[in-house]
């Protein structure tokens, strides 16, 4: 169960804003590569930038309290951001956490077409995602 940090995520009212605030102020770079396909019609239809320090991305998505309702899932990852990991096993990855106790909500394809992500809540309550990518 191989995990690589791959991206910080914030939520944001204001996306542009947010979006021009760390390429003007921090120097980052769009990203050019790397971009799921976006599942608009499952639920989230947000606003999403994406930049990069050229190693790891930061997602930056318009919030929405309702997601969670539209879709059907528990963790809701754009009601105030989250850190996500890659794996190359996300079904290793759900047996551990089963095998753990840790409760997840497995989001499929719901958000991304290209990536299986699950979200759960650390014991402090951030939300880490783990996606896997799918071909």
């Amino acid at each position: 169960m191989k995990l690589t940090l791959h991206h910080v995520s914030f939520s944001s009212e204001n996306v542009a804003r947010l979006d021009a605030f760390y390429r003007d102020v921090l120097q980052l770079d769009a990203v050019t590569e790397d971009i799921p396909k976006r599942e608009v019609n499952k639920g989230y239809a947000g606003d999403i930038a994406f930049i990069t320090d050229g190693e790891i991305q930061t997602h930056i998505a318009q919030k929405d309290l309702t997601v969670g309702f539209k879709t059907g899932h528990a963790v809701n990852p754009v009601e105030r951001g989250h850190i996500a990991y890659r794996t190359d096993n996300i079904q290793e990855v759900m047996a551990h956490l089963d095998a753990k106790g840790i409760q997840y909500s497995d989001w499929g394809h719901t958000a991304a077409a290209e990536w299986h992500q699950i979200f759960f809540y650390d014991p402090d309550g951030n939300v880490i995602e783990i996606h896997q990518v799918d071909t």
